[in-house]
């Protein structure tokens, strides 16, 4: 018997409301679309724009290390993730990272949110019974890993594997046995641990905006406030592309001159059924007005900036209007905050999943599972600028109101260190 949904073949029904299900789509229906028809043009990709800004900003400056060696070889996979993840999160809402245990250690698969359901969560809106998806082509056949992952009131965490076949992409087909593909001859059909793992044991990469969609627990996209905005930024494109092929020349005909074979092009040559008496040519030049559409993308490139915490220019054009010194600043620290929201972000998926690494570690029985204290360093921002605090500093110990001692200390990080210490270590002696 051949099965088409994912609820029928989990057996159970996605938590997931429907106006979740519909922003999820869409979302990623705009952050990949580049189809263009008559009423829309998607050319600028403004989703595309601002979750690569986003993603640049947050890790422009970024450098994470960790104290032991078991936990620098996690952090160091965890990091070759660490752009895809985010981006994944900024365009559906959330995105799971799956550690998967080696010989060595850990790698970690990515999970959009397109390709989970959601089946139960606790009173904190932690999932609690989740189904993946994994597509794979094999032979001839499509095949689809449904993965079902549930844990109970005590912490223990239950996986469960079916595959199943088809001849047509848009259906899941019959199931069949996991050794049908060789990637998956391993996996166990049922597995519990021994020993509470306390999640699903995936570690989400949520976004940090209120859900402005249903008010749920699921997380939305970076763009999504912005959505109905930057669906008229594309009708607008369209309309003035319209407007420039409308604008060509045109040559009007009698239809009778059209009708003999002259080799005379369609796009530029038009025929009506004029009255016989008046047969000749005429030149059609429309106006542009490639100025109000210019205008008005502009005002809505700027909307999108105020909505999504952008700073101005980054989307528009930043000369297009005379803008205040305390304008500047103000659109420069709104940024700011937004970025340092979304490194909160992923500085929470990376507690996560250290602590969930070092869990599964000791139940897969790995010979060292400490994974030690992270450290991460965003650099200097538009609201704390390390530079300008130095030269604070140093103006304040060349005019005596501060001790050198206090002014090293805080630049190489050693606060908490002794005076004499600081001194001994990174004053000369005389």
């Amino acid at each position: 018997m051949s099965i088409y949904q994912y609820e029928q073949a989990f057996g159970a029904c996605d938590k997931t409301t429907s106006a979740m299900r519909k922003a999820i789509d869409r979302w990623f229906a705009l952050y990949y679309d580049e189809t263009a028809d008559s009423t829309t043009d998607a050319c600028q990709r403004i989703p595309y724009t601002v979750v690569n800004k986003l993603v640049k900003s947050v890790f422009g400056e970024y450098q994470a290390t960790a104290n032991t060696p078991f936990g620098t070889k996690v952090l160091k996979a965890l990091d070759e993730k660490k752009r895809l993840a985010v981006q994944l999160a900024l365009v559906g809402g959330a995105c799971y990272i799956k550690p998967c245990p080696t010989e060595s250690g850990f790698e970690f698969a990515l999970v959009p949110r397109n390709q989970a359901l959601i089946f139960g969560r606790n009173g904190s809106g932690e999932p609690t019974d989740m189904g993946l998806v994994e597509k794979s082509v094999f032979g001839n056949h499509y095949y689809t890993l449904l993965e079902r992952r549930t844990v109970d009131a005590e912490g223990y965490l239950t996986i469960q594997y079916r595959l199943f076949r088809s001849n047509d992409a848009q259906q899941l087909g019959a199931e069949v046995p996991l050794e049908n593909v060789p990637a998956y001859s391993r996996l166990a059909e049922f597995y519990c641990y021994e020993k509470p793992v306390g999640s699903v044991g995936l570690a989400e990469v949520k976004p940090p905006m209120f859900n402005c969609v249903d008010g749920s627990y699921d997380g939305v996209a970076a763009f999504a406030p912005a959505e109905g905005l930057i669906r008229n930024i594309n009708q607008n494109e369209a309309q003035l592309s319209g407007e420039f092929s409308r604008g060509e020349s045109r040559v009007i005909a009698s239809k009778d001159l059209l009708d003999k074979d002259l080799g005379l092009q369609d796009h530029l040559f038009v025929g009506l059924d004029d009255d016989p008496e008046h047969v000749g040519l005429t030149v059609f030049s429309p106006q542009l007005r490639e100025e109000s559409f210019l205008a008005r993308k502009q005002e809505y490139l700027r909307n999108v900036e105020s909505v999504l915490g952008l700073k101005r220019g980054m989307l528009s054009d930043a000369n297009v209007e005379l803008r205040t010194a305390t304008e500047i600043a103000s659109s420069s620290a709104e940024f700011s905050l937004t970025v340092m929201d979304y490194q909160a972000m992923w500085q929470k998926a990376v507690e996560r999943t250290m602590a969930l690494c070092k869990i599964l570690a000791e139940l897969y029985g790995f010979k060292t599972v400490d994974t030690g204290i992270v450290s991460i360093d965003w650099g200097n921002g538009t609201l704390y600028d390390q530079e300008k605090i130095w030269a604070d500093y140093m103006e304040m110990v060349d005019k005596g109101i501060l001790k050198p001692e206090v002014a090293l200390a805080w630049r190489f990080g050693m606060q908490d260190a002794d005076e004499k210490v600081v001194r001994e270590k990174l004053m000369p002696h005389n």
